[in-house]
């Protein structure tokens, strides 16, 4: 079976200005949507994909879990307190 080769490696500030871009939109058509000009609409947006694009860039990105190495303790001998014996 082949192996199945990964999607290309994207920086996060290219994915960051995407989701500014379509979500910056959206609020755009939105707002001309329910009527509000297209001046104001077009301030709104730019505002809303400044504000995304900071959002996505800064919390956005999955960093994975930094793994340490399990530590195993070595199971104490028993000393003559706990064994009963005096």
């Amino acid at each position: 079976m082949p192996h199945m080769p990964r999607p290309p490696s994207v920086d996060h500030g290219v994915i960051s200005f995407l989701w500014a871009v379509g979500l910056g939109a959206y609020v755009y058509f939105g707002s001309l949507a329910v009527g509000i000009s297209a001046g104001t609409a077009f301030i709104f947006a730019a505002l809303a994909a400044v504000a995304i694009f900071l959002f996505v860039r800064v919390f956005g990105e999955n960093t994975p879990p930094r793994r340490y190495a399990v530590r195993h303790r070595a199971p104490q001998r028993p000393t003559g307190r706990e064994t009963g014996r005096d």
